[in-house]
């Protein structure tokens, strides 16, 4: 069945993506493969119609580009998806090792974005990120991923903490420290641990992002393979969905972008976040390649069309009073839009009727999600994006359950439902004017 197999690719590329710049190098080689061109930001680019291109920032954030082979001077426009790359975690501090008594050694962390504490607790962890190492006189970057049991963060026993089941507040600085020895290691330990993986001395490593991974395997589950469960699945489902709809779309009459952001759940203020002008930059560079002026680009801009994707919450089975009573989602039930009254959404009428449209030409259902209006919601990259560059945009997602837990649960049939719709989104040359949008299908596919 076809949404099973996309559910295993799936399930392949959150292996395959333990930080987030796994994440964007697991990306990278969906687009190599693919044959696009890769273009350091710090270097001239030359761009041709019909060209495929990627540049990458940080390392952890990456935005593809397909310019099509009809777009002219007068006519173009940025029809964009964006995801991003980051899941809640734990970081390593720099001066990484504990030392506790009985010869215990524990690792000090800090959380990255808000994760579900007690999901982390009582599973083995492996250590991700990267590594910056000295090679003469030129300091490079490393990945690595310790893809071993190495780490656990254990539970107190209920005998000494009767709370536990009735109500418990966690320590970050107390509870939270992983189990990294007994009495076989010692201080500075860790970092030869890390010099042996990545083959280099500990001398030469001179700064390190790592960070913690829940290292249970993702699953397909149920008795009729219903559900999906795997680590970082907000927002890594709808990074690896954008990414298959855009490398199987073709549009010749507009720009297609493919953007994937980190630093999501820290609120995207950072040089490669949402919130930076990296995807101004890219498209002001687009804009520019063939003699385009500042009036064209801002004319480009204000035709354009962006969704914002990343997951939903979806109604829990024990928990239905959470969500709102009607406008709530579940899961296997189609792609969702998200809406907020006070703008932590970007999608409006204008833009939930254009991608809802697309939706359904495509075939795909399409759910509604909003807050309970009692309660305060989350927020995504898309408002966040449009402070930079102001387009038309909707937000969606696909719904899942526990977000933000170490294992996080959603269902097999929706990525292909998400493939599907904004396949249709790329090969849908969309034309807007003020309130009014047009919908040229592309007709050879």
């Amino acid at each position: 069945m076809k949404y099973i197999e996309t559910t295993n690719e799936m399930m392949n590329f959150i292996r395959k993506s333990p930080s987030m710049f796994h994440s964007v190098s697991t990306i990278e080689s969906y687009l190599d493969e693919e044959g696009f061109e890769y273009l350091p930001e710090s270097t001239h680019w030359e761009l041709e119609k019909g060209g495929m291109y990627y540049t990458v920032r940080n390392q952890s954030s990456v935005i593809a580009f397909k310019i099509g082979k009809g777009v002219s001077k007068e006519e173009n426009h940025f029809q964009i998806c964006a995801s991003h790359s980051d899941s809640p975690a734990f970081k390593v501090k720099n001066i990484p090792e504990l030392e506790s008594s009985g010869g215990y050694l524990k690792l000090d962390v800090e959380a990255y974005g808000g994760m579900i504490d007690s999901s982390w607790f009582d599973r083995p962890l492996g250590l991700a990120g990267r590594v910056m190492v000295k090679e003469k006189n030129e300091i490079s970057s490393r990945l690595v991923y310790i893809d071993k049991d190495v780490l656990l963060i254990p539970n107190v026993a209920i005998h000494f903490n009767r709370e536990i089941n009735t109500g418990y507040k966690y320590n970050r600085q107390v509870d939270l420290c992983p189990l990294f020895s007994a009495g076989g290691l010692g201080k500075g330990d860790f970092d030869v641990m890390v010099a042996e993986e990545l083959g280099v001395k500990k001398e030469d490593m001179l700064a390190k992002d790592l960070f913690l991974v829940n290292r249970q395997s993702p699953a397909i589950w149920g008795y009729k393979d219903e559900f999906v469960s795997a680590p970082k699945l907000d927002d890594l489902q709808c990074a690896f969905a954008s990414l298959k709809a855009f490398l199987n779309s073709s549009n010749d009459e507009t720009v297609s972008v493919y953007c994937c952001f980190d630093n999501e759940e820290v609120g995207s203020n950072t040089k490669q976040g949402a919130m930076s002008t990296f995807l101004h930059d890219v498209l002001w560079r687009i804009s520019s390649s063939e003699g385009r002026s500042q009036e064209d680009y801002y004319k480009a801009v204000a035709g354009s069309f962006l969704v914002s994707c990343d997951n939903a919450h979806a109604v829990h089975p024990n928990h239905p009073e959470k969500t709102d009573p009607v406008n709530c989602v579940f899961i296997n039930k189609g792609v969702v839009i998200k809406e907020s009254a006070n703008q932590k959404y970007t999608t409006d009428a204008f833009s939930r009727a254009v991608f809802s449209d697309i939706c359904h030409a495509a075939g795909v259902p399409v759910q509604s999600f909003a807050n309970r209006s009692d309660s305060a919601g989350g927020s995504t990259l898309g408002n966040l994006s449009n402070i930079q560059v102001s387009v038309n945009a909707v937000d969606m997602g696909l719904a899942q359950l526990a977000m933000h837990s170490s294992y996080e649960t959603a269902g097999t049939l929706d990525t292909q439902y998400a493939i599907e719709a904004l396949t249709r989104f790329y090969d849908t040359d969309i034309r807007i004017e003020r309130d009014k949008a047009q919908f040229i299908y592309n007709k050879n596919r």
